[in-house]
């Protein structure tokens, strides 16, 4: 699975020896800054070409206790439960990322394979294009306009208390740079363990952009242990709406190198 994008860059050719030579455009796929002419270009996250879907899981139903005491007798019994969260949903997997060369139809004249894969995964509600400059933290507000749209409710598990935390490393979104411990953050679990000291493997943020919607981050990994002991670059959790009738639907978007 490539991750290709294009950037549009414009060549005018001057006259050399009174001989004119036409305009050309060149398609630039990078993924991350390019220096051009003395000017830093960041370039922004963008759509990934393709997902190739695995399984979806869920919990299993738990078994049938029975309680069996003859009349007369008093039972005295603890019951304990782990209820499957239908307001939340996870998704996890692996990148394969290059940077490429490409004009308008695809067509490549040269690409380069990522030894190693950095930079971060994107979620966002919005069904048109994220507006990433100027793109920040999200604040408390802004989460809890996002609980009422989703109709979470519930102060354990609505948005707010689930990104509870602000320990994360400093990371770029497109040309912006946001500053460590700023934002609402969490941390998913490795091997059912929950670790939240910043710079710790999968790290999610919630930023918030021009366009008024939320952008869930996550920082991209290199085959780090994910929740079930196995490998994974990335592991994200986002809120679903449990009032309504059809599922939410999620925009993803790739940034890789910056």
């Amino acid at each position: 699975m490539g991750l290709l994008i294009g950037i549009k860059i414009k060549e005018k050719m001057a006259e050399k020896r009174n001989r004119k030579r036409s305009e050309g455009f060149l398609l630039i796929g990078i993924l991350f800054s390019i220096v051009l002419l003395g000017f830093v270009l960041a370039a922004n996250p963008v759509y990934p070409d393709d997902v190739v879907y695995g399984d979806n899981e869920t919990k299993n139903a738990s078994t049938a206790l029975t309680v069996n005491i003859s009349g007369g007798v008093i039972s005295n019994f603890n019951i304990s439960a782990t209820i499957q969260n239908p307001r939340w949903k996870a998704f996890v997997g692996e990148v394969i990322g290059q940077f490429t060369l490409d004009d308008s139809g695809g067509s490549t004249i040269y690409d380069w394979t990522l030894a190693t894969i950095t930079g971060r995964v994107y979620a966002t509600r919005k069904n048109t294009a994220v507006t990433w400059t100027g793109i920040d933290c999200a604040s408390v507000a802004q989460l809890e306009t996002e609980n009422g749209a989703m109709s979470l409710s519930n102060v354990d598990d609505n948005i707010t208390s689930t990104f509870a935390d602000t320990t994360h490393e400093t990371f770029n979104v497109g040309p912006e740079t946001i500053p460590a411990n700023n934002c609402a953050t969490l941390n998913t679990y490795r091997n059912g363990v929950k670790t939240q000291d910043a710079g710790q493997p999968f790290e999610e943020m919630v930023l918030y952009e021009a366009g008024g919607n939320l952008v869930y981050a996550t920082i991209l990994e290199e085959d780090q242990t994910g929740y079930n002991n196995e490998n994974y670059d990335f592991q994200m959790i986002v809120p679903e709406n449990e009032s309504s009738t059809s599922n939410t639907i999620y925009y993803m978007y790739v940034e890789l190198g910056n």
